[in-house]
């Protein structure tokens, strides 16, 4: 049995949304940054940093959204979720690897930082439905969380990034990613300035 450690909203958000696409089972485990869950003993003896997401295994524990994405492709290859080819998969790794490293601190940044980090994956998306061999990937849903909590945090010109605003459309559209919206909100976002329609 899988157990991911989530907060809803978070970085978390985007292994749930593999999970319930790949359809395997796991249990869900919510914890709370406003009540400091993720500072108490009992998590960090599962994850010392005390972030979130971690996914716990029958193999070990695995920490760092692109890891859990990319093992949990790995693990469950018939749902597709990375490319076949040394190529495909490298440019996935490179998408989450950018995500990561561009997307997220820039967010962190501010406005400025922000929206020239979603040129750059504007850019890199070029007007493809999806970021990787024309098929939904795990690069997708990583660069799909970074959107979507940027889209809902700060006041963005969506306008201005037509290509993002159609690839968050076409994954809003996905069963998968609205179950895992839904059941998020259900529990409670407690982000800072996280601003829902």
């Amino acid at each position: 049995m899988l157990t991911l450690y989530i907060a809803p909203g978070a970085s978390s958000m985007a292994p749930h949304i593999a999970l319930l696409h790949i359809g395997a089972p796991f249990e869900l485990r919510s914890l709370s940054f406003a009540k400091r869950e993720q500072a108490e003993p009992a998590y960090l003896a599962i994850n010392p940093e005390g972030k979130v997401p971690t996914l716990v295994t029958e193999e070990g524990t695995l920490t760092e959204v692109a890891a859990i994405l990319f093992y949990l492709a790995r693990r469950f290859p018939e749902a597709g979720l990375l490319p076949d080819d040394a190529m495909g998969t490298a440019q996935a790794l490179s998408w989450m690897s950018f995500a990561a490293s561009t997307l997220h601190p820039s967010f962190i940044a501010g406005q400025e930082r922000a929206e020239a980090a979603l040129g750059q994956a504007e850019h890199r998306l070029a007007g493809q439905d999806w970021a990787v061999g024309g098929r939904l990937s795990v690069a997708d849903i990583h660069l799909f969380r970074l959107f979507w909590r940027m889209r809902h945090t700060l006041a963005l010109p969506v306008e201005n990034w037509p290509g993002l605003t159609a690839h968050y459309d076409r994954m809003m559209a996905l069963p998968a990613v609205r179950k895992t919206c839904e059941i998020e909100q259900s529990i409670g976002y407690e982000l800072r300035g996280l601003r829902m329609p």
